[in-house]
């Protein structure tokens, strides 16, 4: 099990890395971008984050929305049997799989059109970085850690993939 507030800002990383492995060849090729593409990427980053945005303040499934997923949240029975050590749940947020996803099209996509199409996984990045931002500070209100992944013993429900620790005492 991972925490749900690493599992978003992991992201971040991964399209770094998967950026990382794709520009050297891309641009190794192609050679530096020559037109003004910082307008359209300011666009995208801009509408990633609105989609951020509408996904945590809703509550409705058709607009992304993934407040009731918090609301709804099952609680751990024994979380200690269950949980990670504290460090390791970031370490189990990298997914090597999701780097090969962007990776890959990043690089084939990069070398049929151009070097502007390494910038295309950062659409990733604003929508994750305000869902983190949004659930670390939707913890600290409600005194509970999300927490994502299976629990064998504790079956979730239809639509359902968040488990919840057990309420903490935050400072206020």
């Amino acid at each position: 099990m991972v925490r749900y507030v690493h599992f978003q800002l992991a992201t971040i990383f991964e399209v770094g890395a998967a950026i990382g492995v794709a520009a050297p060849v891309v641009l190794g090729v192609h050679g530096l971008p020559q037109s003004n593409y910082a307008l359209p990427l300011l666009c995208v980053l801009g509408s990633s984050a609105l989609f951020g945005l509408l996904a945590v303040s809703t509550r409705s499934g058709w607009l992304g929305g993934e407040k009731r997923d918090f609301e709804n949240a099952v609680p751990l029975a024994d979380p200690e049997a269950i949980l990670p050590a504290p460090r390791e749940s970031m370490r189990r947020s990298f997914d090597g799989s999701f780097v090969v996803i962007v990776a890959l099209p990043t690089l084939v996509f990069g070398l049929l059109w151009g070097p502007w199409v390494i910038s295309w996984g950062l659409f990733f990045v604003p929508e994750r970085i305000v869902k983190g931002v949004y659930t670390f500070f939707w913890e600290r209100r409600h005194g509970v850690l999300l927490w994502r992944g299976k629990a064998e013993e504790q079956p979730l429900g239809r639509d359902q993939f968040l488990y919840s620790s057990p309420r903490i005492a935050t400072p206020r």
